[in-house]
C-alpha cells in the first residue's frame, strides 16, 4: 500500500502524516509513505486544498485532517 501526504510541510500536513502512521501501526498494516511537497506534483491530483491524503493513488481527503476512525476505514478498504 502506498500512502501519500500532499502538502508543503505545514503543521497540518505533518499532523495528517503522524495520524495516518499511527493508524497503520494500530491496524498492523504495512505501507510505504511519501510526502509530496512539490506544488506541480500536488496539482496533478484533483484537490483544491492541502493537506490531502492519497491511498494507492485515490484521493481520500483534502483540506482537512480526518479522524483516526475515518482513516482506519479507508485503510481497511484497501
Amino acid at each position: 500500500m502506498l500512502i501519500k501526504i500532499l502538502g508543503t510541510g505545514c503543521a497540518k500536513c505533518q499532523r495528517l502524516e503522524q495520524l495516518t502512521r499511527e493508524v497503520v501501526a494500530e491496524l498492523g498494516l504495512t505501507a510505504d509513505f511519501e510526502h509530496v511537497r512539490e506544488m506541480d506534483k500536488i496539482m496533478a491530483y484533483p484537490i483544491m486544498s492541502t493537506p490531502a491524503l492519497v491511498i494507492d493513488e485515490e484521493v481520500k481527503s483534502s483540506g482537512h485532517i480526518p479522524g483516526k476512525d475515518e482513516i482506519a476505514g479507508w485503510l481497511k478498504q484497501n
